[in-house]
């Protein structure tokens, strides 16, 4: 049986995304198959088809870096899972797909309140926000997180994550949908980055301390002025860098406030590593699913025949949330 997926024919623009009939993957020792009901757009894909982010060595070349579906088939030594299990997990390619692999150890079992389509959502971002935020900045209760992009589909996640957590939110957006949409899920004060110069504004809601951590996508153009209105013992986490990977700092300033830079990437890890992101994702992060604390924010959904337009949407920029294709169902 073959199936349908979507790889990129050549580096470019939307339109070098096809369709294209492939094999159905069989899963292989610690692995499941699933049948796959929706995946979402993620900036790493956007790079990928750009020619800007190849899979991992090994991986294929279909697109997306997760998926939520069925199990319809185990692989040898699976046994925690079973055929019929609602899941979604990360995959370091192969999202776009009617079926794809993903290891045992990578599943999450899918809260009941979810719909396929919110779930198509939930896996990558929530792992980003998670691991980054909390586990690496050690974002704590009491304290004052800033997020670029706070609209974004990690803003989305970053943001909820941390009202739940009790902390205080500030964003950056540009427009002031973005911004109604931050607020709404909980932001204490938004920041049009377009008309302020964002380390004024900090330094204002905070009475001149400072943030505690700062979640930041653009990278090096910002790297100074987040330096800037971080507080004292302040904690940067970078996921991202959209507007430049290159910057030049003093170190002196890093030691006198003792400030913390850390920043990661999620897809090449081994599948050991992802699972200790997924074992918290299910101790700390589903359960708010559950009790409506937490929710996927979908900005829009595409068939994946629409595959071109879901990129062409979150290339635009004007996203509030996560662009999800629907695969099926």
């Amino acid at each position: 049986m073959h199936v349908r997926a979507v790889i990129v024919t050549e580096p470019g623009g939307p339109d070098q995304l096809q369709i294209v009939d492939r094999p159905t993957p069989t899963p292989t020792s610690g692995e499941v198959l699933v049948k796959v009901r929706s995946t979402s757009v993620n900036g790493a894909d956007l790079l990928q088809r750009r020619g800007g982010y190849p899979p991992p060595a090994g991986a294929s070349d279909v697109l997306g870096l997760e998926a939520a579906g069925e199990i319809v088939e185990l692989g040898d030594g699976v046994s925690t899972w079973h055929v019929g299990d609602r899941v979604c997990g990360l995959l370091p390619a192969g999202g776009y797909a009617e079926y794809a692999l993903l290891p045992e150890q990578l599943l999450l079992p899918l809260p009941a309140e979810l719909s396929w389509t919110q779930a198509g959502g939930l896996a990558e971002v929530y792992s980003t926000a998670y691991d980054n935020m909390i586990t690496r900045a050690r974002l704590r209760a009491g304290e004052t997180v800033l997020i670029h992009g706070v609209a974004s589909g990690v803003g989305t996640a970053a943001t909820q994550l941390a009202v739940r957590l009790g902390a205080r939110v500030l964003g950056t957006a540009s427009t002031d949908d973005k911004r109604r949409a931050a607020e709404h899920l909980g932001a204490d004060a938004t920041i049009d980055y377009t008309e302020e110069d964002f380390v004024e504004r900090v330094a204002d809601l905070t009475d001149g301390r400072g943030v505690d951590v700062i979640v930041d996508v653009v990278g090096g153009p910002y790297l100074q002025r987040n330096l800037d209105s971080l507080a004292l013992e302040g904690r940067l986490v970078v996921v991202s860098v959209i507007g430049g990977a290159d910057a030049e700092l003093s170190l002196r300033q890093l030691m006198a406030r003792r400030l913390t830079i850390t920043a990661s990437t999620l897809r090449a890890r081994s599948v050991a590593a992802k699972a200790l992101v997924a074992a918290a994702m299910r101790r700390d992060v589903l359960p708010g699913f559950a009790d409506r604390s937490l929710r996927v924010v979908v900005d829009s959904v595409q068939n994946l025949d629409d595959v071109v337009a879901a990129h062409r949407r979150l290339e635009a920029g004007d996203h509030v949330g996560k662009v999800i294709i629907r695969v099926s169902g």
